[in-house]
């Protein structure tokens, strides 16, 4: 049932994806900034009382539905509904429209354009990024986007599926991504900011819920890919910055396609500047090996992407038959 829920979910999402705005998504927003204003006084307790009511109610109403669906009306409802909550929370969809729009535009030779959508994208201030670093950050953050909209999502999941618990891993996978990106210290809150207690409690709740999610894409990148230069640069990448998720990402992706990212970006995230300036960090000490970006390496990435999600469907296929003929 979990293996076609994600082919269906998937399929839907191709052919009609759900729109940035919509109800669902302002919802659970709404209710995690009500928890925030309504408990985060400021104590260690009520940073994490705040992050557990935040994060932790969504994924179980999708749990008790679940389970009603399928003891009380079967199983064919269940499916449905889980077919619906993928479609919500996984998908190449939520993001791949900037992707494409920056990559046209740098095509066409358009770098001011290709600036401005990424600006427009991320929400920072390019100054006169060059074509090369553009690219750089477009592969890093279309990659990280696909890590958090597609495979991580697909492991909680699939590691709560087999549990019986539904598809509520996939709510509380991006509830917790939600409250790392809009709790932690660079997050630009106007009002009612989160207390410190809170920021520390997303991002270390964060950091252990990512850190399986992340190998395993890595992992797939790797095996897709240059495995030899992918294991290389996560392994190099582990042991100078430990503990930073979406680096060893980073890292294995600029490995498996032979691109060199790298500097201030595979450096912990959390301390990124909102800001990227011209003659950024590419070159330096602390960049992977490789080519330096072109346009080029963003069909690799696309390609990488694709070719994981099928290993991700064979794996699941094969397990699934396992399971009906065993």
């Amino acid at each position: 049932m979990n293996f076609f829920a994600i082919v269906l979910a998937l399929l839907m999402e191709q052919a009609r994806p759900l729109a940035r705005s919509n109800p669902i998504h302002e919802g659970l927003r709404a209710w995690a900034l009500s928890a925030r204003r309504n408990f985060d006084a400021g104590s260690r307790f009520h940073g994490w009382l705040t992050w557990g009511l935040a994060v932790g109610v969504p994924p179980l109403v999708v749990l008790l539905v679940y389970w009603l669906l399928l003891y009380q009306l079967g199983w064919p409802l269940a499916l449905l509904w889980n077919v619906v909550v993928l479609y919500i929370t996984l998908g190449f969809r939520q993001f791949s429209h900037h992707f494409t729009g920056i990559r046209d535009a740098l095509e066409d030779g358009d770098v001011a354009l290709a600036r401005e959508r990424l600006a427009d994208w991320k929400q920072v201030q390019v100054a006169q990024l060059p074509r090369s670093e553009i690219v750089r950050h477009v592969i890093e953050y279309s990659v990280i986007a696909a890590h958090r909209h597609v495979f991580g999502v697909l492991t909680w999941f699939c590691a709560l599926a087999m549990l019986g618990l539904g598809p509520s891993g996939a709510v509380l996978y991006r509830m917790a991504e939600f409250a790392s990106r809009h709790w932690g210290p660079n997050a630009a809150v106007p009002e009612y900011p989160p207390s410190e207690p809170l920021t520390q409690a997303a991002a270390r709740a964060w950091q252990c819920m990512d850190w399986l999610p992340a190998r395993l894409t890595a992992l797939c990148f790797a095996l897709v890919g240059s495995f030899e230069d992918a294991i290389e640069g996560w392994r190099f990448h582990a042991q100078r910055f430990p503990g930073d998720s979406d680096g060893v990402v980073l890292a294995a992706t600029a490995g498996a396609i032979g691109v060199q990212l790298g500097g201030v970006a595979l450096r912990s995230r959390g301390a990124r500047p909102a800001a990227f300036e011209a003659g950024g960090p590419l070159g330096d000490s602390d960049a992977t090996p490789g080519q330096l970006p072109q346009v080029g390496h963003l069909r690799s990435v696309v390609g990488l992407v694709w070719r994981s999600v099928v290993v991700w469907m064979l794996v699941l296929a094969l397990l699934t038959l396992a399971r009906l003929l065993g």
